[in-house]
């Protein structure tokens, strides 16, 4: 019941006009300009993604010399390997780039690296097996914008290689970017400020655009959408229009793939929301790469009925199974380490026996609680690998650019990197980030305010409203699901009910609303002695024994001030 609550607001006047205006509720209104959609035009093309709204492939840097190229292959009957990446956005910008190059006539194979056995990235062993197959051009996918050593090493055997990325590129010392040399590179961080929030997988469905049109590159939508929700990006633009198409695709079963995991995953039967998509398909399409080998992936994504995918995605249900108990295994020891002690600037955790599949996940887990920049590693052999996740506030890949002289290797992004360094380092590296971290951050940056979209009454809260605000959907970073706030309620009759959950009703005059708070049990007593309260929410129909109702999804709860 601490924590800051920052509530934002717009001057009456202007939301009055945008509400008038865009013809919404000024609840409404004031989520829209929270989200920077200031004007009617604005507004309109948010609530009416259309593919005609996509950007122009060929405004990516690369592009033109790319598309060249993949068509020289196409019409000299050469072999394409296609280098991926072992997460979910890897592996649906692979199935993508295949579909793609065998839509137009390309002969093709694909190298998916093994996180244990190869790492993150362009590997070499891609560069042998480009060789055997006999392919003269390799594209990667989700990879290879700092592969420099790969790339020159693929021209001295004759192959040349295309790199689609989103990755951080290496910044030049007099500006700009440095890339490997690649007969093209796309990657839309290289327009610097003005870059695409696209994700691997993205990149890639912009190629399969800039080959085949947004007609024919329709279908590979619903894998783009997987591939953009798991990593993470704006959901915003270009990604929002993708989302809306590729979660109707889902939700059809259209692809066996995503049929078959929908099953496995019990959630057949449920509209798949991009949050829903966090909980249910995309760990199960992580779990294989971070368990084992990812190829099995590949498979699945590529199967044409669900009688092929079914017994793939149960082996992927298994294998996310067997990482759910891993990752409870390395939190509960990282947590203990910090039993007990200080938490500084940014929280460094490293052993040895630690599941190398689990860190990433582990290290988001430890950031969110703490409110730290967490950096989690896996000692083996005498060198630790892991993964870090960052706060709004620390930009890890330039943090961890600062430090490169104690790393093996780094990369990734702003929230979320990986790195290597020698195990006898880690001391060093640890009292390096937090200096940087400390001469970076500000100290009122690492309390995390709990950002209101909108202060409302319960009387607010109809029908009409709630199914207005789901319009805002699909929800996720830069379009986050509205978060609201009551003050002054009064909470009648709060209890525990299941697992640690909080049930009341909140009331205020004549009206009255259901209120749920999950894992919210331990402000059952807090709540009872304040008297009236301020409640945060999201609000929610319930449905129920055939019967609707409005509902209210805690979020956090407080006296009244």
């Amino acid at each position: 019941m601490t924590r800051k609550w920052l509530v934002r607001r717009t001057n009456p006047e202007f939301i009055g006009y945008i509400s008038r205006q865009a013809r919404v509720h000024p609840v409404t209104a004031q989520i829209l300009v929270n989200r920077g959609l200031n004007s009617p035009g604005l507004i309109r093309d948010f609530f009416n993604p259309g593919l005609s709204s996509l950007t122009d492939p060929f405004d990516l840097p690369g592009m033109e010399e790319a598309v060249g190229r993949i068509r020289k292959a196409a019409l000299a009957g050469e072999r394409v390997l296609v280098h991926g990446d072992y997460d979910a956005d890897g592996t649906t910008a692979t199935a993508v780039m295949l579909g793609v190059l065998e839509r137009i006539g390309v002969a093709c194979d694909y190298f998916i690296p093994n996180r244990f056995d190869h790492g993150y990235g362009f590997h070499a062993e891609a560069i042998g097996l480009a060789e055997s197959t006999g392919a003269s051009l390799i594209i990667t996918v989700d990879c290879g914008i700092n592969s420099f050593d790969e790339v020159s090493d693929a021209a001295s055997r004759g192959i040349d290689v295309i790199i689609t990325d989103h990755h951080e590129p290496t910044p030049a010392a007099e500006g700009g970017y440095i890339t490997p040399p690649a007969v093209a590179v796309v990657n839309p961080r290289l327009s610097g400020d003005n870059a695409l929030p696209l994700s691997g997988a993205g990149v890639a469905l912009m190629i399969a655009i800039a080959l085949m049109g947004v007609e024919g590159a329709e279908e590979f939508f619903d894998l783009v959408t997987v591939g953009t929700v798991a990593d993470v990006v704006p959901l915003i633009g270009d990604n929002r229009v993708i989302i809306t198409r590729g979660l109707e695709m889902i939700n059809s079963d259209t692809r066996p793939a995503f049929a078959a995991l929908r099953e496995v995953a019990a959630a057949s039967s449920r509209d798949m929301t991009a949050g829903l998509l966090s909980f249910t398909l995309i760990p199960r399409i992580n779990a294989s790469g971070r368990m084992s080998d990812a190829s099995a992936v590949i498979r699945l994504l590529r199967s044409t009925s669900v009688d092929e995918a079914m017994p793939l995605a149960q082996e992927l249900d298994a294998s996310n199974r067997q990482r759910q108990k891993a990752e409870e295994d390395v939190l509960k020891e990282a947590l203990a380490m910090l039993e007990g002690r200080e938490v500084g600037p940014c929280i460094v955790l490293a052993a040895e026996g630690w599941h190398e599949g689990v860190v990433g996940i582990v290290a988001a887990r430890i950031a969110d609680m703490f409110n730290r920049p967490a950096f989690v590693l896996s000692v083996r052999d005498g060198v630790a690998r892991g993964s870090a996740r960052s706060i709004p506030a620390f930009d890890l890949c330039d943090g961890l650019s600062r430090c490169s002289g104690h790393l093996i290797r780094y990369g990734g992004h702003r929230q979320a990197a990986g790195l290597a360094l020698r195990a006898e380092h880690l001391d060093r590296f640890s009292a390096a980030i937090t200096s940087v971290i400390e001469s970076m951050v500000p100290e009122e940056d690492f309390e995390s305010p709990l950002v209101i979209d909108s202060e409302v009454t319960l009387r607010d809260l109809s029908f009409s409203l709630v199914r207005e605000l789901e319009r805002l959907q699909p929800f996720g970073p830069g379009n986050e699901e509205p978060l609201l706030a009551a003050r002054g309620v009064e909470a009648v009759s709060p209890r525990i009910v299941k697992n640690n959950h909080l049930k009341l009703r909140l009331k205020h005059g004549s009206s009255t609303l259901d209120a749920i708070g999950f894992n919210m049990g331990n402000e059952q007593e807090k709540t009872e002695r304040a008297g009236r309260i301020d409640a945060a929410f999201v609000p929610s129909i319930n449905e129920w024994n055939g019967t609707r109702s409005v509902q209210l999804i805690l979020k956090a709860l407080r006296p009244s001030l």
